[in-house]
């Protein structure tokens, strides 16, 4: 079935009681994505094989969403099979950036983050990836200079800076992250607030998942001292704030070498070379209020 369209893939899955007609799912820029109806309930498809140049790999990405499940995190995986993930549709408001700043969702947000990174691994099931991103700057690395990136000549230059900043980040305590905390991967369904998407779930340190939050969201100074407030319980030290500071900007390095690798590697329609540009943009800021302070 992987020679199908995405589409026909989603269609002809196995779990459906009869046809189907999957509607395209806009946002995703690593999977295809659409929503079914069937029996008179709604699920949502992800489309896609491993990906591994990006560490993508469909049985982690199974496990951890089954997990998170199981933890109250995530909505009910009902079907996985070889390149699909069927997952219950769930009706609420995808957050946007400004959702994930505003002062009234930093309890709900907190809340949720620490219910990943501590409860997930109770119901996790078989081996699971880890997600480091100073070694995932090092693989990226290596795929720019084997791909011919159009940024080969940055490439040392980006080794050297993760470097610094893995120094600068110093000694980790390990907990199972999200690891892609987009504004789009937080739904409010009125109640209570959901996360989706376990593409690049996997061990790490928890700074990461912050840091990822507030560079993904275009946090304040002020909504970080708040974030790590609420997460640690204790008012932020200037070597949290430092530590936080480092895993931000390698964080926004990550996100724009993820997207020169896909520039090279992926075929969606969508504009990797922009979206490079913009997050090599906003890291370089970053890196630059790192070392002024």
């Amino acid at each position: 079935m992987a020679d199908l369209a995405p589409a026909a893939r989603a269609a002809a899955l196995s779990c459906w009681s009869g046809p189907v007609a999957p509607q395209p799912l806009s946002g995703g820029i690593t999977n295809h994505n659409f929503v079914v109806e069937d029996r008179g309930e709604r699920f949502v498809v992800r489309i896609g094989d491993d990906i591994p140049v990006h560490g993508v790999m469909r049985f982690n990405e199974r496990a951890a969403s089954i997990a998170a499940h199981r933890a109250g995190v995530s909505p009910e995986v009902v079907h996985a099979e070889p390149g699909a993930l069927v997952v219950r549709f769930v009706e609420g408001r995808t957050f946007a950036e400004d959702d994930a700043r505003a002062p009234e969702n930093l309890a709900r947000i907190v809340a949720l983050v620490r219910r990943v990174h501590y409860e997930i691994p109770k119901y996790f099931r078989g081996p699971a990836l880890a997600f480091w991103v100073f070694q995932v700057i090092r693989g990226y690395a290596n795929a720019l200079i084997e791909g011919g990136s159009r940024l080969i000549g940055e490439v040392p230059r980006y080794l050297a800076l993760g470097a610094e900043l893995e120094d600068a980040v110093g000694p980790v305590r390990i907990v199972f992250g999200h690891n892609d905390l987009l504004a789009a991967n937080f739904i409010d369904d009125g109640t209570r607030l959901w996360l989706v998407d376990w593409d690049y779930a996997g061990l790490n340190s928890p700074l990461f998942d912050l840091a990822n939050l507030a560079s993904n969201n275009q946090f304040s100074a002020a909504d970080e001292d708040a974030l790590l407030e609420a997460y640690f319980e204790a008012p932020a030290s200037d070597d949290l704030r430092r530590r936080l500071a480092a895993m931000k900007c390698a964080s926004l390095l990550r996100e724009a070498m993820w997207s020169m690798v896909s520039e090279i590697h992926l075929d969606l329609d969508f504009d990797y070379v922009a979206y490079t540009d913009e997050n090599l943009a906003r890291f370089e800021r970053a890196y630059a209020d790192f070392k002024r302070n």
